[in-house]
């Protein structure tokens, strides 16, 4: 079971239009809906909320804590609005979910170890950056590891049903999808003597022409 990470807010009755004046003090508008609840407006600090968002993405559980009120809410972010010039953070929201019940989430995978091929010159390449998988919101992992230490030559690859996800964790992402492998060095056409191959057809086509004149 994850780490939970806590969140305080409140209720926001500052909508519409008028929010750019919450973003000028610091503030930003937060929406939560889901299970058990009226969707409600709500509004948190802009430097927490920008420290909590790379630290759960979208899979990991967040207890949001609503002034006022004792509720307890676990929630997952599910969408973030952006400025889609300056990258700044507009507008989020949570769903808060049944902790009894199943959820899918997107977990990111994470490559450990070293490739031993990418000695031999070859380059690693990450084919599936996330998995999608299916447990209850408590079971949930932060992410995945994939273990890259057995990729020793380019014929060997890492498919979805190598990786280990624990038991109370369902794997929905196809189980032949490929993870990782290490593509074989670029052959530059000199290797083969191509350029000479053709210096020599092109040398016999202008003796051709010649005997034509």
């Amino acid at each position: 079971m994850m780490d939970v990470h806590s969140l305080s807010l409140s209720q926001r009755t500052v909508t519409g239009k008028k929010v750019k004046q919450l973003r000028r003090q610091g503030i930003l508008p937060v929406h939560m809906y889901g299970s058990g609840i009226d969707a409600q407006s709500l509004q948190g600090t802009a430097g927490e909320l920008r420290r909590l968002l790379p630290q759960v993405g979208t899979n990991v559980p967040v207890s949001v804590e609503v002034e006022g009120s004792d509720q307890e809410n676990i929630c997952f972010v599910r969408e973030v609005q952006r400025h889609p010039v300056t990258e700044d953070l507009l507008h989020i929201d949570f769903m808060r979910v049944d902790v009894t019940q199943t959820i899918s989430a997107e977990v990111p995978i994470t490559l450990v170890g070293s490739a031993p091929a990418t000695q031999q010159g070859g380059t690693l390449l990450q084919s599936l950056t996330s998995l999608l998988v299916e447990a209850l919101p408590m079971d949930i992992p932060a992410s995945i590891e994939a273990d890259i230490g057995g990729l020793d030559d380019f014929d060997k690859s890492i498919v979805v049903s190598d990786l280990s996800v624990g038991d109370n964790v369902t794997i929905l992402t196809d189980s032949d999808e490929f993870v990782a492998r290490v593509a074989a060095p670029r052959v530059e056409a000199d290797d083969f003597g191509i350029d000479e191959f053709e210096d020599d057809e092109m040398e016999e086509y202008e003796e051709g022409e010649e005997s034509e004149e």
